[in-house]
């Protein structure tokens, strides 16, 4: 995205653009954040909707180096296991933001199988919806 680096990094260490960058379906919001500026450690908890279900997930950033990455884990949500890899690197016209997501569905292969598909589009759409977001508003 043409934004500095600095800039777009920023946006992301104010735990409430998560509300913004987040499809208005899932009505996230966040409960509590145990540090008032996001650093490892932090824990999040937070509340959405999934496909009208009421889910709470906690989160802790486990790893975190300013203007380069962060990654961040579920410790208790919807997910048997959740990873997340934020990446930003500076490029020549701005900054580029990767997420990388690794995930296990509860419920092992019969989960996999059953909904497994279904899953991995609703985070494909939720990704998809973030980045459109993100881009538009660093026009």
């Amino acid at each position: 995205m043409a934004a500095d680096l600095e800039k777009v990094f920023a946006f992301f260490c104010d735990a409430h653009n998560l509300e913004k960058i987040t499809p208005e379906s899932l009505r996230f919001r966040i409960i509590e954040q145990t540090t008032s500026t996001i650093e490892e450690g932090t824990e999040f908890e937070y509340a959405l909707n999934i496909h009208g279900m009421p889910v709470r997930w906690r989160s802790r950033i486990v790893d975190w180096k300013p203007n380069e990455q962060f990654v961040d884990i579920q410790l208790k949500g919807p997910y048997k296991r959740w990873h997340h890899t934020h990446t930003f690197e500076k490029v020549e016209n701005g900054t580029r933001v990767t997420d990388v997501v690794r995930y296990q569905l509860r419920g092992g292969k019969i989960a996999d199988f059953l909904v497994g598909w279904w899953v991995k589009r609703d985070v494909a759409k939720i990704f998809a919806y973030r980045e459109q977001y993100i881009a538009s508003f660093f026009i």
